[in-house]
């Protein structure tokens, strides 16, 4: 009976997460809907602005496929995308030609710094009052 139980309270924080998850997601897609972003295009940006602070710093694609909740290809078709749009530029690496490099651009930097606040927000209305993971 108590295994029962104690699988019955893991399912329903499992719901739970999810519940939380999926109506994160949604207000994050559409408060950067206006901006053309929706949440992993936003995901993959602040990232990049995270991991290559300066213009012209640049990041490996596999650095970023463990990071954001895509498959690699899945990833490689937003890059290109956001590359489509001016956000990033890919070049491939001299050292190995497998691997390709992606930076932010200036506009790519500015659009992120724009919409920050508005992720940043979206977070502190739906996570404010959850407790801290264990």
């Amino acid at each position: 009976m108590g295994a029962t139980t104690a699988g019955a309270g893991l399912e329903d924080q499992w719901r739970d997460i999810l519940s939380v998850h999926a109506r994160t997601m949604c207000e994050i897609d559409r408060v950067l809907h206006p901006h053309g972003l929706g949440a992993s295009d936003f995901e993959v940006l602040d990232i990049l602005a995270s991991e290559t602070p300066r213009e012209g710093d640049q990041c490996r694609v596999q650095n970023l496929v463990g990071r954001v909740h895509l498959s690699q290809s899945a990833l490689s078709r937003l890059i290109g995308r956001l590359e489509k749009e001016g956000l990033v530029q890919r070049s491939v690496c001299a050292e190995d030609r497998r691997g390709v490099w992606v930076a932010l651009t200036r506009r790519g930097r500015e659009l992120h710094d724009e919409v920050l606040p508005l992720q940043r927000g979206v977070l502190e209305r739906t996570l404010r009052d959850r407790p801290p993971a264990p």
